[in-house]
């Protein structure tokens, strides 16, 4: 966990593509939020892991959605419900249910509905705040942290060093 931390902070700083970083950012807002206990889940897993992203991000927000979803698990229901009793999408969702394996994705779950609902409807607004956000970061909190007298004497921490060694080790690996 400590080094997907040190990937995320590390491509927020680098020249990565901040792209690479709204994508993973995007991507898991439907991993997160979506339950963890279906096929579905599996199988865009697997295929985000292979499309070009930010994985460190991906994982470490993965997880903080994952956390948070919870919360968001009424409001998710209830869209989730609005669009499976959608009097058009009614025979769609039932002819879907008779296809083998089909059911093993649980489309007909609410909260699983209403997280893929959630996740489309929030991808385009929420990839370009990343991008926005990732632009500020770069062009305003870094020189200001850099420049600092604390972040200075932050490095010099014990700690600090420790995961400094870490990071330059998971750098060599990735060269």
């Amino acid at each position: 966990m400590l080094g997907a931390i040190v990937k995320l902070f590390k491509s927020l700083n680098a020249n990565s593509h901040p792209g690479e970083i709204a994508h993973a950012v995007c991507l898991s807002v439907l991993l997160g939020l979506m339950p963890k206990n279906n096929a579905l889940w599996a199988v865009l897993t697997v295929f985000i892991l292979f499309v070009r992203i930010n994985k460190g991000a991906l994982i470490l927000l993965t997880a903080l959605f994952t956390l948070v979803s919870p919360v968001f698990d009424a409001h998710l229901d209830t869209a989730g419900y609005a669009i499976l009793m959608f009097p058009k999408a009614v025979p769609v969702f039932r002819m879907l249910l008779d296809i083998p394996f089909v059911a093993f994705t649980k489309l007909n779950n609410t909260i699983v509905m209403g997280s893929i609902a959630l996740a489309l409807a929030a991808y385009i607004p929420l990839y370009v705040l990343t991008r926005l956000f990732i632009r500020l970061w770069r062009m305003l909190v870094i020189p200001g942290i850099v420049n600092s007298a604390a972040y200075k004497g932050f490095l010099k921490l014990p700690f600090v060093s420790k995961i400094a060694h870490i990071s330059a080790s998971i750098e060599e690996e990735h060269l």
